[in-house]
């Protein structure tokens, strides 16, 4: 069975102001990310790299051209129709942790199900298998302030991953660990691709972005590279 397309931007443009003053942050971008794919975005400043997340994160909507996730046209919905979207189909990883202090690694992961209806002990259960499958179940109940960088950015990960996401998509999620961490991390990112879910990261790093199976690099708005590792 062929792979499915997660997420297809067609045609797609993000223009800022009017008139004389309109800036293309995007301009007549096209890309299509399959379900088990391992996908880098990388770019300079002002390349689009910003611009590009917030629209494959459902955050935005582009000026022109359309957006389709899991085979669902979103450039058209409402604010809460795209969130709904966004909620089912998404996990988000940042650079900054974004961890509750006063709740253990476990208690932050069941943040990310509070409101899908899941009674205490689901919740609980989901989180701990979370947590397993980035390697800190033995931390479950550890407090952020206990936790080195690195397991603060697992533990994110596992918040991401508790909804199951077809999409796994990480904004610079390497920025704030040591070169150690770091690999752990991407690591990780590889390995949580599945038949049924793709990775996709916005870096500015080059090696970050060289780890995935395909780098797609941006400039000045556009893509000038979409490039595959050969299958060796």
């Amino acid at each position: 069975m062929s792979a499915e397309a997660v997420m297809e931007l067609a045609n797609v443009s993000r223009t800022y102001g009017q008139g004389e003053a309109t800036v293309f942050a995007l301009r007549n971008v096209s890309l299509r990310v399959l379900s088990g794919e391992f996908v880098s975005i990388v770019g300079p400043s002002g390349s689009g790299k910003s611009t590009m997340l917030g629209l494959l994160g459902c955050l935005d909507v582009p000026t022109s051209g359309t957006i389709t996730v899991c085979g669902k046209e979103i450039t058209a919905l409402g604010d809460a129709e795209r969130t709904a979207v966004r909620g089912r189909t998404i996990g988000f990883v940042f650079q900054q942790f974004h961890l509750i202090p006063h709740l253990d690694a476990a208690g932050n992961v069941e943040t990310a199900l509070l409101y899908r209806g899941y009674k205490p002990a689901e919740r609980r259960d989901r989180a701990l298998t979370a947590l397993q499958q980035v390697g800190l179940l033995p931390r479950a109940d550890h407090r952020p302030v206990q936790l080195s960088g690195g397991e603060q950015q697992r533990v994110a990960l596992a918040r991401a991953l508790v909804t199951e996401p077809r999409i796994l998509l990480g904004d610079e999620p390497t920025g704030a660990l040591d070169t150690k961490n770091a690999a752990m991390v991407m690591e990780l990112f590889a390995n949580l691709r599945s038949p049924e879910r793709a990775v996709i990261l916005v870096t500015h790093d080059p090696g970050v972005a060289a780890a995935a199976d395909r780098k797609i690099s941006m400039l000045d708005g556009e893509i000038v590279a979409d490039e595959r590792k050969a299958v060796v």
